[in-house]
């Protein structure tokens, strides 16, 4: 929900091709052998995490496995978070686990800086829907356990959509055609906003309609990021925003924050936490808002993306690694622990995590839906990412966040903004020495 080389000498290298040039690949940890050691042997772990209260995970662990301390440290997420790690690795005092962003394992993968756990991993792989499990295998290998995911659906406000007489749209033709009779029954209301400024976001859109923007074909990258299916979900949006029947500004602000509790937006496609968010925004709302599906592109479709979302990965460097990834699998697959990570607000990725244990009420905020997490359980087995995240993640979140806005204030061509993007990812992956196809 958060928005944001020497090569790997494992099964990896299938997927991710030596890289060299700037950032100081040369300087990465060692390459990552073979996971060994046993997963029973008493061990001193340090994770180092961003998750709010995950301590509390934690602490459940440390009570089953007395030989098996395990340390949190609790860090900043996103960028930041990789950062310090990768200083942390080449100073030879990295943590033994570390809760990674999918987006940004391939950054860590490319630095030698995460243990390959294919090994060791598959006896956890049926726990997770295979849209799911994807999110943390490149190239046939699997670098980290999923943790939590964001399905994306769409929020909107059942009182107003009741007063004015709408239906909830099933597909983005009739959210399209919705948004202006919205704006011609009461045009103090939209139905809702495209920010512009959160390429996670848009990411997400984009895995609905069918976007791959990463593919290695043969060693060689290819990038996709200006496909059909992204000009398509953009030119929908900049039709609607340039028309003026949506809003372009930008979410959690001060004016989206009263827009979302006054009911001046009256809908949000969002992701499973975005209840959370709402109860935090939008309290004298609290019990009007309902959650559906998101729209389709083909009313015979049922496909969503995801939108934040974390894994657990083990460090390379650590000498404790059977015992570390032990912990990663418990953690994202026991029942307990489970239960947990829905008490202090994530959505497991496994499936037993969404469908029993702590989700069996619906959010306090969303009481009036009471199958809230049974049709949110439904809506994640559709849910579908790019088949792999690219080394340069965060220099095409980057170019997206700088060149959008600008798009909306303009009233540009928001396809436009997906050439200039894929131009760019793949200017940067050339700098830095990756091998490139199609283009």
């Amino acid at each position: 929900m958060h928005s944001r080389r020497t090569f790997l000498a494992s099964s990896a290298a299938m997927l991710f091709l030596s890289a060299c040039g700037s950032g100081g690949a040369d300087d990465a940890a060692p390459a990552a052998s073979p996971i060994g050691g046993d997963e029973n042997a008493a061990a001193t772990l340090t994770f180092w995490a961003w998750a709010e209260n995950i301590q509390r995970v934690v602490d459940l662990w440390n009570s089953k496995n007395p030989t098996q301390k395990v340390t949190l440290s609790g860090q900043a997420a996103s960028d930041e978070l990789i950062a310090k790690f990768l200083t942390a690795v080449k100073a030879g005092n990295a943590p033994d686990i570390l809760q990674v962003e999918y987006q940004s394992l391939p950054t860590l993968i490319t630095n030698n800086a995460l243990q390959d756990l294919t090994p060791v991993i598959g006896d956890v792989k049926s726990a997770f829907p295979d849209g799911t499990w994807n999110l943390t295998s490149f190239g046939g290998a699997t670098y980290g356990v999923p943790q939590d995911v964001g399905p994306m659906m769409l929020f909107y406000r059942a009182d107003i959509f009741e007063d004015l007489g709408l239906k909830v749209p099933a597909t983005w033709e009739e959210f399209g055609a919705l948004a202006e009779t919205v704006r011609k029954k009461d045009d103090k209301r939209y139905l809702t906003t495209f920010s512009p400024g959160d390429a996670g976001w848009l990411s997400g859109f984009a895995q609905q309609a069918g976007a791959n923007w990463w593919t290695n074909e043969g060693g060689a990258w290819k990038v996709s990021i200006d496909d059909p299916a992204t000009k398509k979900m953009l030119s929908f949006w900049g039709e609607l925003v340039n028309s003026g029947t949506l809003l372009g500004d930008p979410m959690y602000t001060p004016q989206w924050n009263s827009q979302m509790n006054d009911g001046t937006i009256i809908a949000w496609p969002s992701a499973v936490w975005g209840a959370g968010v709402l109860a935090g925004v939008a309290p004298s709302s609290k019990g009007k808002w309902k959650m559906a599906p998101l729209p389709q592109w083909s009313a015979d479709e049922r496909f969503t993306g995801f939108w934040g979302g974390s894994s657990t990965a083990v460090a390379a460097s650590s000498k404790q690694q059977a015992q570390a990834a032990k912990f990663a699998k418990w953690m994202n697959t026991d029942p307990e622990a489970l239960k947990v990570l829905v008490e202090i607000g994530l959505y497991p990725s496994a499936t037993a995590g969404q469908t029993s244990g702590g989700l069996g009420a619906a959010p306090d905020y969303m009481a009036s839906q009471t199958d809230y997490y049974e049709s949110a359980a439904a809506i994640a087995q559709t849910a579908r990412g790019f088949s792999s995240w690219g080394p340069n993640t965060n220099v095409t979140y980057g170019a997206l966040e700088d060149l959008m806005p600008t798009a909306v204030k303009e009233k540009a061509d928001f396809a436009a903004v997906a050439t200039k993007v894929q131009e760019m990812s793949l200017a940067d992956l050339k700098k830095q020495g990756y091998e490139v196809s199609g283009g």
